[in-house]
């Protein structure tokens, strides 16, 4: 799992994206059509044509971290937007980056009583 530090917020890229791109091509994505400061310390989250590959950029403070993450069965839940961004926390990351519905997510159980 990434190391995502409290206050960072989490933008997924509505829409599809070229997965040959790198971190410069990704940045400049993110900061054009995104309208964010790739530099920030947020992550953008950019989903392949396919749905099954993922590509995160973060910059850390130290440098740019590119992570990457393909499926080899399912594809990842996406907005049906075409195009801006979606902010979600980092707990509806982690239940994207496991292939899980982060949109709805249902509770195992509930407290029959209190006390």
């Amino acid at each position: 799992m990434i190391p995502v530090p409290s206050n960072t917020r989490v933008w997924l890229a509505a829409g599809v994206t070229d997965m040959r791109r790198g971190f410069n091509t990704l940045a400049a994505q993110a900061e054009k059509t995104l309208c964010g400061d790739p530099f920030c310390g947020h992550l953008f989250v950019f989903r392949g044509r396919r749905g099954d590959l993922l590509k995160i950029i973060w910059w850390d403070g130290q440098g740019a971290c590119l992570f990457s993450k393909r499926l080899e069965r399912g594809r990842f839940v996406w907005p049906a937007a075409k195009d801006g961004k979606i902010s979600v926390t980092a707990a509806q990351l982690a239940m994207l980056l496991e292939g899980i519905d982060w949109r709805l997510p249902q509770r195992t159980w509930r407290p029959l009583q209190t006390g």
